[in-house]
């Protein structure tokens, strides 16, 4: 029997980080390639108390078909903490997702047709990349400086069916926009009719201030908005949301209906039960707290450690160090050696949706203990110095 694949199924790829993540399986490799939310952070015992206390309470409504616009009062609390942070929607535009990367799907398939034009910052995150790609999106690349994509820069995008942004602690880069630049987007992108998919994973691990308020609420109803509780409670939830502009809602939702009927109306309520009386606000600090001592170790190593030529940022926030080599070096090329002497990260070139540049790569800090950081980050140092000398 021959199988006749659909002719997307050429546009679907391997990820290029689980691939790696791979590697990284080998006794002796710190890996600083996985973009994975420190284990040790994860609220284990609220957790465990909020499924005894879901299914002693609603077990048959928990463990039934549900809404597919998700439970109602985590959609509500959704919108209550969005207005905290300066975007006001309801909850009548909240769509409760399985992860915020279905999201990036029900995105892509109900704004994209073949050979639409997307808009995508440089460098961008490869996991939208990877969901677009299938409804064979074309890409335009904004230009960016180290706050983001330039606004003047955007009139080329004009006519693209959305501009896809990260606006705090991005994925790879680690960047994050002023309020300025925000605005400035937002008031460009109205003016020449371009549509922003927010995507917002990031923003509650902040280290030293709160980001600014979103793109989304300086574009009055007229931005897609996503989120996830992956990195702020546990990823195996696979628990997000999108926050759509009426227009659009429908057919979200009927994407939404399509792919898998509802998220798992158990795990909405469980996490609803967990966050409901303010256990964010006492859960929060200590991650940050964590993981600003884990970026300060980066940090310092890379200064000791990395050989002259190599630049990076110093995020204010999130998970990752982004790394632009000498031009000489491909760090593609040089994962395998990198691997081998005991250290991972992943080549910055899968984050390019054109003209990849083969002299970068990203490192993540949160699941590595400060004293195996310093120790990755001398070895990967050392594996640079010696394909410079070479």
């Amino acid at each position: 029997m021959t199988w006749t694949l659909a002719a997307r199924a050429a546009r679907l790829e391997p990820s290029t980080i689980r691939e790696i993540l791979k590697l990284t399986e080998r006794p002796g490799v710190i890996s600083l390639a996985g973009g994975l939310p420190s284990a040790e952070g994860f609220p284990v015992a609220a957790m465990a108390e909020a499924c005894a206390r879901v299914l002693r309470e609603h077990p048959r409504e928990a463990l039934q078909y549900a809404a597919s616009e998700g439970f109602g009062p985590l959609r509500e609390w959704v919108a209550a903490e969005l207005a905290t942070h300066g975007l006001q929607v309801q909850a009548a535009q909240i769509i409760i997702t399985t992860g915020s990367q279905q999201g990036l799907d029900l995105v892509g398939k109900v704004l994209i047709d073949p050979g639409s034009r997307v808009a995508v910052e440089l460098p961008t995150y490869l996991g939208a990349l990877h969901a677009f790609n299938p409804y064979e999106a074309q890409y335009l690349t904004v230009p960016c400086d180290d706050e983001g994509p330039s606004p003047e820069r955007l009139d080329a995008a004009a006519g693209a069916r959305f501009l896809y942004l990260l606006p705090n602690f991005q994925n790879p880069s680690g960047r994050c926009l002023g309020a300025a630049r925000r605005l400035a987007l937002a008031e460009r992108a109205r003016a020449i009719g371009l549509p922003i998919v927010e995507d917002n994973p990031y923003g509650e691990l902040w280290f030293e201030a709160p980001p600014p308020p979103p793109v989304s609420a300086a574009m009055a109803g007229e931005a897609v908005y996503l989120g996830s509780f992956s990195k702020v409670l546990a990823p195996g939830l696979r628990l997000g949301y999108v926050v759509a502009p009426p227009p659009l809602f429908p057919k979200l939702l009927q994407a939404k209906q399509a792919a898998d009927l509802h998220t798992p109306g158990f795990n909405q309520r469980v996490v609803y039960e967990v966050i409901k009386d303010g256990f964010l606000q006492q859960h929060l600090p200590a991650l940050r707290a964590r993981y600003k001592a884990q970026r300060d170790a980066m940090r310092d190593a890379l200064q000791r450690h990395l050989p002259p030529g190599c630049r990076w940022n110093v995020p204010a926030g999130g998970m990752f160090f982004w790394v632009e080599l000498p031009d000489a070096l491909d760090a593609t090329a040089l994962l395998a050696k990198a691997v081998d002497a005991g250290v991972a990260f992943v080549p910055g070139a899968a984050f390019f949706a054109d003209d990849a540049r083969a002299n970068t790569l990203r490192l993540s800090y949160v699941t590595v203990a400060p004293a195996r950081i310093e120790q990755g980050v001398a070895t990967l140092g050392r594996v640079l110095a010696e394909a410079l000398a070479s």
